[in-house]
């Protein structure tokens, strides 16, 4: 079994041998950071010397090393163009160079290239200091030349580019010196040239400039204070000049690394020992934690061995007397199998022909796994009992096949699972799912969702409304699977050409014009379904098509017959009892249903107690018995209402004609529109006159009493007079009323003026005076016979018109005003209402 097991082995690296062709050749292309996208890189088709258009027919495409792809191949021109942004410090930090891997894959043959790109360096980043402020505490009288060593800048860009010099701020006592290690790391010392005297300067501020070599430079500064203190001879010693520890990665946050620990022989405040990190990088910062008081230095970020194998750091103890000691610190990282391995497709087949033949090649893929030793060896399988096979090729590829035939009546689709497995411990595993269609050929027909169809839709609807929609299934896919619809000629009940089309492509039917449901109740068509293939599948369906009835019919008199040009009179004996059948109406409604329910309904009456109907059966009754004081002619507008939503109404007009009594029944059909009584408006205009005739008294007497006031005569009156003017009956009217010597009545009168409180629009009344109150038949006063004599013929032919259309006894021709009876005084008062056009019989003073 096992001489069988290797032969096959065997076999298998023979078959891929045969089937790939892997070149080993590189193809090296160099491009600066920060490009924008859609920048060109290079030429494959140059540097592989290939024809053009070859990569397009052997469907080339790059596999990155990563899940990032920053690059991206035009398969046409053979131009490698930049997809994303890339930036070097991020890809590779301090390394250099800085290449980005992948592989130039060509297949039909199949040839994998190794495609190197080195990142170029460019001067994006400015030097800078980890601290804004740096802080030193130097004794007094130390020796000139000490130095003081200083933090360095970090800049994240290479060679020319990176920090090339250091300047300090002029001054008397300091200076730098600048060294340059093998790394090419700069070392800056601050070193005294002249000692420092704490009694004259306890202060010092100096700024140092870190220069880069780019094009422009940049510069980072940081803020030096100096603080000048008492003397402090000893320095803090550490135990021992370097620590090393050795940690695994991904510990928990608070984790203890390492304990430094320094000693000083000095006392008090000069003993007292603080630590601090000391020209470290920014990221030592973020990664651990130091403990300035205990020297523990603890976990703080995440140690990742896959990103920095080893961290070197410098740690500093400063005393209190501003002297400070060194030690270095080694930790080394231990690699964890925490990367699970990475499954990247290269090359994919989606759909497969069901009758695709065994051995064709599904999908080109690759395992990596960013662990080291144990930890990065993977392996690959696929699930069982599928028609495919996994075969392995050199450098971790692996093809997918097909072993087996296909149905896609049976399975439409396979999702193969990839399972990639690495040896480490605990073992980590990873999954990539590959869906492939299978595609099929014509040999199914549409079915429609139903045997039949019916739909529904209310009359009177706008042209092209969408009545309903018929669906049908194709099992097929794609093209085969594509429905068209269609309504068959000459099938149905052959309304199809004026009533109703159909959507091709969603089977939507829509009306073509607007249908009445008092001409058609509905029909029938016949649609067919058919799919894309070739040969064309078929089915077909019957669809129902019911039309509802809508409320669009008003009801419509019989009778009387509505819209006809002679009125329709009916005759009722004036000796009608109550419950008189004075007539029936009768309505219909073209709808149907409960639109079609009619009521009835008295709209306008001249009498509505006297008459009332049916709502159900359209009689019209007497309410009551009918006496004298009915009017002969009586108009009645009946209304008629259907049951729909909204309702519709139709009116007619009947009228009734009271009569004394008939014996012939066409006694009661009479045209009585010549009979009507001419309207007496004698008594409206004999109104108007009396109203305009006070109207016009009422303004001569406001005016006469604002000239009296303003010109009056007696300084010794308490009062001043004010005389109505009335429209005189002759030309000497002014003499009679007025006084000999001063043209005013002997006694001082006052009239106020009384009105309603609607008297803008309803009543109007006569001056009353205040006081004092005299009768005409005074003798005391002067000019009273013509003054009275005006009034009292105004007064008399109001009342008298006023009496005329109460139907009373007027006043000149009252017996008791012709034998002597109560006369009217000056100041009787006669209300008007203007609204009614009746006069009101007011009280005489």
């Amino acid at each position: 079994m096992e001489n069988c097991f290797w032969k096959r082995q065997g076999l298998y690296v023979l078959l891929s041998f045969s089937f790939l062709r892997v070149m080993c050749a590189s193809i090296r292309f160099s491009v600066p950071e920060e490009k924008k996208k859609g920048f060109l890189v290079g030429n494959v088709l140059k540097k592989l010397k290939l024809e053009a258009g070859e990569l397009s027919v052997r469907k080339a495409h790059l596999a990155a090393e990563g899940t990032q792809e920053y690059f991206h191949l035009d398969i046409q021109t053979g131009d490698l163009l930049i997809k994303d942004n890339i930036d070097r410090e991020a890809l590779c930090g301090q390394n250099d160079p800085c290449v980005l891997l992948s592989q130039l894959v060509l297949e039909n043959p199949l040839d994998i290239f190794n495609t190197e790109i080195k990142i170029e360096d460019v001067n994006d980043n400015a030097p800078k200091f980890w601290k804004n402020e740096v802080v030193l505490d130097i004794p007094e009288n130390i020796p000139e030349t000490t130095t003081f060593p200083l933090e360095s800048a970090q800049d994240e860009d290479l060679e020319e580019n990176s920090i090339q010099n250091y300047t300090l701020s002029p001054n008397d006592h300091f200076r730098l010196d600048v060294q340059r290690n093998k790394d090419g790391n700069h070392y800056v010392d601050l070193v005294l040239e002249k000692s420092l005297d704490r009694e004259r300067m306890a202060h010092l501020g100096l700024t140092l400039m870190a220069i880069d070599g780019g094009v422009p430079k940049k510069t980072g500064t940081v803020q030096i204070n100096i603080n000048v203190l008492d003397n402090n001879d000893n320095f803090p010693l550490f135990s021992k000049s370097e620590y090393k520890a050795r940690v695994k990665e991904n510990l928990p946050q608070g984790t203890l690394v390492v304990k430094v620990e320094a000693t000083d022989l000095d006392l008090g405040s000069n003993a007292q020992i603080l630590y601090s990190f000391h020209r470290v990088l920014e990221r030592i910062n973020t990664l651990f934690f130091l403990n300035e008081i205990t020297g523990e230095i603890s976990v703080w970020g995440q140690i990742d061995y896959e990103k920095e194998k080893s961290y070197s750091m410098n740690i500093r103890a400063t005393d209190g007397g501003g002297l400070s000691g060194h030690c270095n610190i080694l930790i080394e990282i231990e690699d964890e199998n925490d990367n699970p391995p990475e499954v990247s497709i290269i090359s994919l087949t989606n759909t497969l022909k069901e009758d695709s033949p065994p051995d064709t090649v599904v999908a080109v893929f690759s395992v990596r796994d960013q662990d080291s030793g144990d930890n990065s060896k993977t392996g690959c399988s696929v699930e069982m009992n599928l028609p495919f096979v996994l075969k392995g090729t050199t450098n971790n590829f692996y093809q997918l096949v097909l072993q087996s035939p296909l149905d896609r009546e049976t399975v439409t689709e396979y999702n193969i699972t990839i399972t990639a497995i690495d040896c480490g411990s605990p073992r980590l595993t990873s999954t990539r799912l590959i869906n492939v269609q299978i595609s099929d050929i014509n040999d199914n027909p549409p079915l429609f969702e139903k045997p039949s169809y019916d739909m529904q839709i209310r009359e009177n609807h706008i042209p092209g409304l969408l009545i309903g929609s018929v669906h049908a299934v194709d099992l097929d896919i794609k093209q085969n699977a594509k429905v068209t619809y269609s309504v068959l000629p000459g099938k149905g009940d052959g309304l199809l050409p004026t009533f109703i089309s159909i959507h091709s492509e969603t089977g939507n039917l829509y009306a073509l014009r607007s249908l009445d449901y008092e001409q058609i109740r509905g029909f029938r068509v016949t649609v067919m379904a058919s799919d894309g293939g070739s040969p064309s599948l078929s089915s077909e369906v019957i669809v129902r098509i019911h039309i509802i009835d809508e409320n669009d019919n008003a009801p419509f008199f019989l009778y009387p017959l509505q819209n006809n040009t002679s009125p329709c009179n009916e005759l009722v004996p004036k000796s009608a009892e109550a419950g008189y059948l004075v007539t029936k109406v009768v309505a219909v409604d073209a709808d149907s249903g409960q639109n079609s329910w009619l009521s009835y309904e008295l709209l306008k009456a001249t009498d509505p107690a006297l008459f009332s109907i049916g709502a159900q059966n359209g009689e019209v009754k007497t309410r009551r018995a009918l006496n004298e004081r009915d009017t002969n002619k009586q108009r009645l507008v009946i209304l008629v209402r259907d049951n729909g939503l909204p309702p519709q109404t139709s009116t007619a007009l009947l009228n009734v004609l009271l009569v004394d009594g008939f014996s012939d029944p066409f006694l009661r059909r009479v045209d009585v529109s010549v009979q009507e009584p001419e309207e007496d408006k004698t008594l409206t205009k004999y109104l108007v006159i009396c109203l305009a005739a006070v109207s016009f008294v009422f303004l001569v007497c406001i005016v006469v009493f604002i000239v009296v006031k303003f010109l009056k005569k007696d300084p010794q009156s308490q009062f001043t007079a004010a005389v109505p003017h009335f429209p005189p009956a002759s030309a000497d009217a002014p003499e009679n009323c007025a006084d000999s010597q001063n043209g005013s009545l002997p006694r001082t009168y006052r009239y106020d003026v009384c009105l309603t409180g609607g008297s803008l629009s309803s009543e109007f009344r006569f001056l009353r005076p205040l006081f004092p109150v005299f009768s005409v038949g005074d003798v005391n006063v002067p000019g009273k016979s013509r003054i009275s004599s005006d009034i009292k013929d105004t007064s008399e032919q109001i009342v008298n018109i006023a009496a005329k259309k109460q139907g009373k006894v007027p006043l000149s021709e009252d017996p008791a005003a012709k034998s002597g009876g109560p006369s009217c005084t000056v100041n009787q008062a006669i209300g008007v209402n203007m609204n009614s056009g009746q006069s009101d019989w007011l009280s005489y003073h």
